[in-house]
């Protein structure tokens, strides 16, 4: 009942605010549509004498708020400063490098990174460019442009005194020397499984007496331009076989790329290095007649595309890691015949 005589109220109140609005009980509608608009006109300048009074409020706030930093400010200046010492990690505030931007724009060209990233800002870019400058401070950041063959050969000094100071007599690891015997390819066909170890441990070992060679050199052949070049291939070598041995451990490798590295490892440890080195070719060029992989050049079937197999595809072709260590593999290959020479003139590599 209380809220029917409330809603009853309310719709005389409205009423008679309508009456109080309208000068006559009936009105055109042109009136009716003047009326609307000075109610808007009204509502639109009490809203802006709102904003207008905000805003003066704001502003004489922020007077202020700058009256009374420049007094203390000012009552700062008579008194000497304590400098706190800061620690050498700890970053420099940014209104300490606050430098120009045609000097920013030298300092990234001299370090050859690109002036301006997208969507950055001026001081985005100079905090890009002290974070950089602290990176080089820290030795973490290599020269730009550097391949991987040139950090070899700077760290060639650091690995051979590294290789200088180990033991010789450390103990080979025992299924290493259970594993020493020449592979045998039946296990192609019959075992695969068992060919992971045995390729594992017999690169390991060619690669550790390469090591030992460089190691074993002369003092003044390792300071002349040809040593250290050999000793860079050397190190690089090891680098790159590093993806082959961990396929290796984890017997993924595929079944055609298996054989032909199975035959390769068989003929080095037998010193048959013209057949180690067909292996070689096979391995990384193939014999197919299109190396790359085509296998259709039309749309019909033709008479020789039951000749070309996937154990024919040029493997050095899939990516840049496989060409890597199956680069590295030639490298061992030819070491062996230089520290293991063949009886028969006929079985050295070209």
């Amino acid at each position: 009942m209380d809220a029917l005589k409330a809603e009853i109220a309310l719709k005389r109140k409205t009423v008679e605010t309508d009456l109080t609005l309208r000068p006559t009980k009936y009105m055109r509608r042109g009136e009716i549509e003047r009326v609307k608009q000075e109610e808007e006109q009204r509502a639109k300048e009490e809203k802006e004498r709102t904003t207008q009074e905000e805003a003066r409020k704001k502003a004489e706030a922020a007077a202020e708020k700058a009256k009374v930093d420049t007094k203390s400010a000012s009552h700062s200046a008579h008194v000497t400063p304590v400098v706190e010492p800061r620690d050498s990690n700890s970053p420099i505030p940014e209104s300490s490098f606050n430098i120009s931007n045609e000097e920013t724009i030298r300092r990234l060209r001299g370090k050859g990174q690109p002036i301006r990233l997208f969507a950055e800002s001026d001081r985005d870019r100079r905090l890009r460019l002290r974070a950089l400058e602290l990176i080089e401070e820290k030795g973490h950041e290599r020269q730009g442009g550097q391949n991987d063959f040139k950090k070899a050969l700077e760290d060639v000094e650091n690995v051979e005194r590294e290789l200088r100071n180990k033991s010789k007599g450390k103990k080979k690891d025992d299924a290493e020397e259970a594993n020493a015997g020449v592979l045998d390819l039946d296990l192609i066909k019959t075992d695969p499984d068992k060919l992971y170890p045995l390729i594992y441990y017999a690169l390991k070992r060619t690669l550790k007496e390469w090591e030992e060679s460089m190691d074993e050199r002369p003092e003044h052949v390792k300071r002349t331009t040809q040593g250290k070049l050999a000793a860079a291939t050397q190190v690089q070598s090891a680098e790159y076989l590093k993806p082959l041995f961990r396929t290796l451990r984890s017997r993924l490798l595929p079944p055609d790329m298996l054989a032909r590295i199975a035959e390769i490892v068989h003929h080095m440890q037998k010193r048959q290095y013209q057949k180690a080195n067909d292996a070689y070719l096979r391995l990384s060029i193939g014999n197919a007649p299109w190396p790359i992989g085509v296998t259709m050049v039309g749309i019909h079937e033709r008479s020789a595309r039951e000749k070309i197999s996937t154990d024919q595809v040029a493997h050095v072709l899939n990516d840049e890691v496989s060409r890597k260590y199956i680069q590295s593999l030639k490298r061992l290959l030819t070491f062996s015949q230089t520290k293991y020479p063949p009886d028969d003139v006929s079985q050295l590599m070209g």
